[in-house]
């Protein structure tokens, strides 16, 4: 007979109760409501993998996210530490676009212009550990949205030039907010000679943006704004930074999923805020603050993060330390490492 999801999470419990300070769950603010109930602790990424990093008790970390959170952990765990993740195939859009082999070869094609000594690698948490290796192999850091700034910061006070990895929007947003001109910027096409750019172009740029994205939030557009303002006048929208420059331009406020968070928790009592950002999250924050009107830009879901769900999170635990365990190779997790620590330096 089926279990009801009710039978699952008594069943979760129970692992929960028989492994004790031996297992931490980790839920990523993406994952759906009952995901996140289940967990010891819920937040960002890199937030979620220093926690575990730090922990002295728990052998098993399971970690309820996408892979390259998984991976991050794993990065950062204690060799006693055993990282798993309930869906191997849970990956992310953003991170795929990055593949190490495109990465590599675009950052060979911009160094061999401009000398490596005039070039900083950025990446972006949501990437692949080999892609943070080369960052650390390359004097560069790892950076989250809530510190990008800072981060660009650090990288211009190295060399002159910047490569930032994956995401093509936080990229520019950041650097937007830096003031640096449009026209020193360029997007890096990893299927176009020299990304689609001249040498000339390239000699010339500040910053060089890798053309990827995220599917949940490149979907919300300035006619969602547009609609939501004539509808809720005095309403608030604040949207993460993944989101196109237009859409960030058109919001009241822009930051990471904890700024998001954070911002819905201080909203004045009786007011509406508007997010752009994956639909979890909005309808947990709409049912933790019953006394504002908390609604989605647009509905916008991360595929990859609904494959986590409790018949996959059980199985987790009925084999813990076996199956979906997550790893990375040795020279992959020291090169990786030090991008982290050049972060934490922040």
């Amino acid at each position: 007979m089926e279990n009801t999801d009710q039978d699952l999470i008594d069943k979760i419990q129970a692992g929960k109760q028989r492994l004790g300070r031996k297992l931490m769950i980790l839920t990523h603010h993406y994952q759906r409501k009952e995901i996140v109930d289940l967990g010891h602790y819920r937040g960002d990424s890199f937030d979620l993998s220093q926690r575990a990093a730090r922990d002295e008790e728990a052998e098993f970390i399971v970690f309820c996210g996408v892979h390259f959170m998984a991976e991050s952990a794993a990065i950062l765990a204690k060799p006693r530490q055993t990282v798993q993740i309930p869906d191997m195939n849970a990956g992310c859009w953003m991170s795929d676009m990055a593949d190490a082999f495109l990465v590599e070869r675009a950052w060979n094609e911009v160094a061999a212009l401009v000398g490596e000594n005039h070039i900083t690698p950025l990446v972006y948490m949501n990437s692949e550990a080999a892609i943070k290796a080369l960052c650390g192999r390359h004097g560069g850091a790892v950076c989250t949205s809530s510190n990008a700034g800072r981060a660009f910061d650090w990288a211009f006070r190295q060399k002159e030039k910047i490569f930032f990895f994956p995401d093509e929007h936080l990229g520019r947003n950041t650097a937007n907010a830096l003031g640096i001109p449009a026209d020193q910027m360029r997007v890096f096409d990893p299927e176009k000679p020299l990304g689609g750019n001249s040498e000339a172009d390239i000699r010339r740029a500040k910053v060089f943006l890798f053309k990827g994205y995220c599917l949940v939030h490149t979907r919300f557009t300035l006619d969602d704004i547009s609609a939501m303002r004539t509808k809720f006048p005095d309403a608030k929208i604040v949207v993460h930074p993944e989101c196109t420059e237009e859409v960030v331009k058109a919001s009241d406020a822009v930051g990471s999923t904890s700024f998001i968070v954070k911002y819905a928790a201080e909203a004045p009592s009786g007011s509406t805020v508007i997010i752009g950002t994956e639909i979890h999250l909005i309808q947990r924050l709409a049912l933790e603050h019953p006394n504002k009107t908390i609604l989605a830009l647009k509905e916008s879901l991360c595929p990859n993060m609904y494959k986590i769900n409790l018949k996959n999170l059980l199985a987790c635990l009925e084999n813990i330390g076996k199956t979906n365990v997550v790893k990375v190779e040795d020279a992959i997790k020291k090169d990786a490492f030090i991008a982290l620590e050049n972060m934490l330096s922040l």
